[in-house]
């Protein structure tokens, strides 16, 4: 028996990445999954994998921003498996260049806004709706270890931030009616999203600073990683936890990824060190 046997649950962003990983464990403990994301194709083509690996899935296009589809993905949970036991807010998107506050354009805190944290909050919403009928229930946000430390671009790190504000919150709301609400914390994960981010797209002051006080020499993490916690709060085996906000890293620093990245660090650490020091 599964560790999510019978359990239904929805994964938003499921079509690559962290929540492409997720739903295929989810599928395979057991549980009927509904995965939704903005990209069609992609997310036909997890769909289909889990589907030939035995597994209950039902994709759904959508975008997590418009406050309609919250509802939309829920109701198509209930009517095609009966009920919501599990919500994973795991879509999201970076920022532009890690722009600090100072040159952050109002166009894109809009949409970073929309996508991480207002998506996050309309999904929970929906999910709240049966939840709190069947006085249970399970929701993980995916947040980000820049919303702790403040690491990242200044729309990123408030967008996060506000995800772990949120999971307290839901968590005390809904403690009394046996929902519980958990995030997760990522370091730097090794994803899609995040291939395209090198040192001709990020702004230079930011990463010198976050490389100076900021712990980024600690490994990368992978999908799997991820998935595997996400897992883990899903389950009944997380059953005493609730409205905590847990930073994960990967616990090996082997593999070209984390050497490219920390000869990358080593680099700005040691041109923003020379470039601070030339100005004073």
């Amino acid at each position: 028996m599964g560790r999510l046997e019978g359990k239904v649950a929805i994964i938003t962003g499921g079509n690559s990445g962290v929540g492409e990983q997720a739903a295929k464990r989810f599928a395979k403990e057991g549980a009927k999954v509904i995965i939704t994301a903005r990209r069609k194709e992609k997310l036909e083509a997890v769909e289909a994998d889990i589907k030939a690996d035995g597994g209950t899935v039902l994709a759904l296009q959508g975008d997590i921003s418009v406050p309609e589809d919250g509802k939309r993905m829920v109701d198509a949970a209930v009517e095609h498996f009966g009920t919501l036991d599990i919500l994973v807010n795991n879509a999201g998107v970076l920022d532009e260049g890690l722009l600090p506050i100072d040159r952050v354009a109002d166009s894109e805190i809009d949409k970073i806004v929309d996508i991480n944290t207002k998506g996050t909050m309309y999904f929970i919403r929906a999910a709240l709706e049966v939840m709190l009928k069947n006085k249970s229930g399970s929701i993980i946000n995916v947040a980000s270890i820049a919303g702790v430390n403040g690491g990242g671009g200044a729309a990123y790190v408030a967008s996060k931030a506000a995800v772990l504000g949120i999971t307290k919150h839901t968590a005390m709301r809904c403690a009394k009616d046996g929902i519980r609400c958990n995030a997760l914390c990522p370091g730097m994960i090794k994803t899609p999203m995040t291939a395209g981010q090198t040192m001709e797209t990020m702004d230079p002051d930011m990463m010198g600073a976050m490389a100076l006080h900021s712990d980024l020499q600690r490994p990368a993490c992978s999908a799997e990683d991820v998935a595997n916690s996400i897992l883990f709060l899903a389950s009944d085996e997380a059953a005493p936890i609730t409205g905590q906000c847990i930073v994960i890293f990967n616990k090996t620093g082997s593999g070209t990824f984390h050497k490219r990245r920390s000869l990358f660090l080593f680099i700005i650490r040691k041109s923003y060190y020379v470039s601070g020091s030339s100005e004073q």
